[in-house]
């Protein structure tokens, strides 16, 4: 009589334990946040074949985000920013505008619109409000479609306005990069974010068909967003009465 009841509170024991568990996970699975962002977005092709700070311009972003357990977030986003570049900024070896540049004087500016899907990869958990941990820097890649609108002009008069072209693109990039997330409060988030994009593309600046003397026409566009994110989080919690019961029951 006496193993009998003490296998049935055994078992009453490790069911509590196990559904304390489980709605603890379902805790931290079912957390979401919408966000909005500032920050700049920048362009590397054919006029600005590397990155360069005085190209920033400024975007916006807005987001939504769903954890899927502790490590992994999905986000889905929408990005819009300018685009700037110009042969002019181009730094030589020895300083100055490199030779090719100095000839061409291409200034490409246009718009950029974004829509993207990434997977985030967490490296601490800063929902867990009992923690001491508030932040967690994280890892980005994705898949994302733009649209951008750009006119590119030459200043070199001689080369007939052959340069000056303008018109939309429509393509697929890559994201990815690096970012950081502090949780400020129980539901309200800081973050900074760091990404290029890789663009299927050599078309944002409407050169890859000119004279390839003048152009490199075996290298695709890349651009830029970087900024600073405020979120909220929404905490869901599948069964919190027995949560709290078994919290009490595990003291």
């Amino acid at each position: 009589m006496t193993n009998s009841i003490f296998r049935s509170a055994l078992l009453v024991c490790m069911l509590q334990a196990g559904s304390a568990l489980f709605c603890a996970s379902a805790h931290a699975q079912n957390t979401s946040e919408v966000g909005i962002g500032l920050g700049a977005t920048n362009y590397r092709g054919e006029v600005s074949p590397a990155y360069q700070l005085q190209n920033n311009r400024p975007a916006f972003t807005v987001f939504y985000r769903k954890d899927v357990s502790v490590p992994i977030t999905l986000r889905g986003g929408f990005t819009a920013g300018l685009l700037r570049a110009d042969d002019g900024n181009v730094e030589g070896v020895n300083g100055g505008v490199p030779p090719l540049q100095n000839y061409r004087q291409v200034n490409t500016k246009g718009s950029i619109l974004e829509a993207s899907a990434v997977v985030e990869y967490n490296f601490m958990d800063y929902h867990y409000r009992t923690d001491k941990v508030h932040f967690t820097p994280y890892l980005f890649a994705g898949i994302a479609g733009f649209y951008a609108n750009t006119t590119s002009v030459s200043n070199n008069t001689t080369l007939g306005g052959a340069f000056n072209r303008s018109g939309s693109t429509l393509g697929f990039a890559i994201p990815a990069g690096v970012g950081f997330k502090y949780a400020l409060s129980e539901h309200i988030n800081l973050g900074l974010e760091v990404g290029v994009r890789k663009a299927f593309t050599d078309q944002l600046d409407h050169l890859a068909d000119q004279d390839p003397l003048l152009v490199n026409s075996h290298d695709q566009d890349w651009y830029y967003y970087s900024g600073l994110s405020l979120s909220y989080t929404f905490f869901k919690i599948r069964c919190p009465d027995q949560y709290k019961k078994n919290k009490k029951l595990l003291k």
